[in-house]
C-alpha cells in the first residue's frame, strides 16, 4: 500500500514493489523516459496516480541510495591502532600508536633505543607482521645477537618471511641522492626513492638505525639532507608503513634552549617521538627513563617515567613510577 496526501494506492493484485521497481529500472536502461513508462504502466491497466508515485518513488529511493553511499566513503576512516607489546609502554598511551605513524625514537648512547626497536620488532613478528630492519651502523649478525641475548628469535621468523634484518650503506643513500638532484636541476620538486626496501618484500613495519648516520653521509649538504627527509616521511605516509626512526641524540631537542638545526624540522615531520634518557638520580645512581613526548593521532601519558632493559626479557617500562624531580636527564 503507498500513501499519497493521505489516501491509500492500492496496487494491482499480483504485483510486488520491488518486481514494479525492477521493471522500470529495466525500461529506463532501454533508453525510455518517464512519461513513457508512465504511459506504458497506464496500458497495463494501473491508475495514473499509481504509476506517477511509483515512478517518484523509485527515483527517491535511487538518490537516497547515492546519497548514503556518498555519506559511507566520506565518513572519516578509524585510524587503525597496534600495540607495541613491550612491557609497561603501551599503558603510557590511550588505544595505541596509530598505524602508519613515522615515530622517531632519540635518545643518548647505551639509553636503549635499538633494543627497545628490537623488542616492538619481535612482538610485531609475533603477531604476523612483517617487519624490515635496516641497520646504517651494526651488522646483521650482532643484531641477531642482540635479539638472542632477550630471548628474541629473529632465525625462527626470518624463515617464516616475517622478518628481514639487512645494513645498508649510508654513503650509497647519499651519492644517489646526490645524482639525481644534480641531473634534475629543480632539486625541491625532484621525486625520489627514498629508502632501499627490498623489492620482494613489503614491510608493514620499518626501523631504521640511524638517522644521525644517513645525516653524516650529507656532510656539507644538509639542504639535500632535508630534501631527502621530506621524502622519506612522504614515501612511508604513502605506503603506510609504521617506522621507528633511531635518532642518536645525547642532549633532546627539547631540553636545549637555542636548538634550531635538522633535527628539528624532523621532529616537526615526525608523527611522534619517544625519548628515552640516561639519568642521574639524586642519590648518585644513574638508570633510564622513557617519555612519550608527542603522537599524533592518540592520547599519551605526559610524564617521564622509569625504564629498564632486563637480561633474557627486553624492555620494561614502569607506566606508574616517575622518575621525580631533582633527576638529572642526559
Amino acid at each position: 500500500m503507498l500513501k499519497e496526501k493521505g489516501k491509500n494506492l492500492k496496487m494491482p493484485s499480483g504485483y510486488k514493489l520491488k518486481e514494479i521497481n525492477e521493471y522500470i529500472q529495466k525500461e529506463l536502461s532501454k533508453g525510455l523516459n518517464d512519461n513513457q513508462i508512465m504511459k506504458l504502466l497506464i496500458k497495463s491497466k494501473w491508475p495514473k496516480d499509481v504509476a506517477l508515485k511509483l515512478i517518484s518513488e523509485y527515483h527517491n529511493n535511487i538518490k537516497n541510495e547515492i546519497t548514503k553511499k556518498n555519506k559511507i566513503q566520506n565518513r572519516p576512516k578509524r585510524i587503525k591502532k597496534f600495540t607495541t607489546g613491550v612491557d609497561g609502554f603501551d599503558d603510557l598511551l590511550k588505544e595505541g600508536l596509530p598505524e602508519g605513524n613515522a615515530i622517531i625514537v632519540e635518545g643518548g648512547p647505551g639509553s636503549g633505543k635499538t633494543i627497545f626497536c628490537l623488542n616492538v620488532i619481535h612482538e610485531a613478528c609475533r603477531k604476523g607482521k612483517k617487519c624490515l630492519f635496516m641497520s646504517f651502523e651494526e651488522p646483521e649478525d650482532r643484531l641477531r645477537d642482540h635479539m638472542k641475548d632477550f630471548g628474541f628469535e629473529p632465525i625462527k621468523y626470518e624463515s617464516k618471511g616475517l622478518l628481514r634484518i639487512k645494513r645498508f650503506n649510508a654513503l650509497d643513500i647519499a651519492r644517489s641522492v646526490e645524482a639525481l638532484l644534480s641531473e634534475a636541476k629543480k632539486e625541491l620538486l625532484i621525486e625520489l626513492h627514498p629508502v632501499l626496501i627490498p623489492k620482494d618484500f613489503a614491510p608493514d613495519l620499518l626501523v631504521i638505525d640511524s638517522l644521525s648516520s644517513i645525516s653524516s653521509a650529507f656532510t656539507g649538504e644538509k639542504g639535500r639532507f632535508r630534501i631527502y627527509m621530506e621524502q622519506l616521511f612522504r614515501y612511508l605516509e604513502s605506503n603506510n608503513i609504521t617506522s621507528f626512526l633511531i635518532r642518536e641524540e645525547a642532549h633532546p631537542a627539547h631540553l636545549k634552549s637555542n636548538y634550531n638545526g635538522d633535527g628539528e624540522e624532523i621532529s616537526f615531520l615526525s608523527d611522534g617521538i619517544i625519548t628515552i634518557y640516561n639519568v642521574v638520580y639524586p642519590n648518585g645512581k644513574r638508570g633510564r627513563a622513557l617519555e612519550i613526548l608527542k603522537m599524533r593521532g592518540e592520547n599519551i601519558k605526559r610524564e617521564i617515567v622509569e625504564m629498564k632493559i632486563i637480561d633474557k626479557k627486553g624492555i620494561k617500562v614502569f607506566p606508574n613510577k616517575n622518575i621525580g624531580t631533582g633527576s638529572l636527564l642526559t
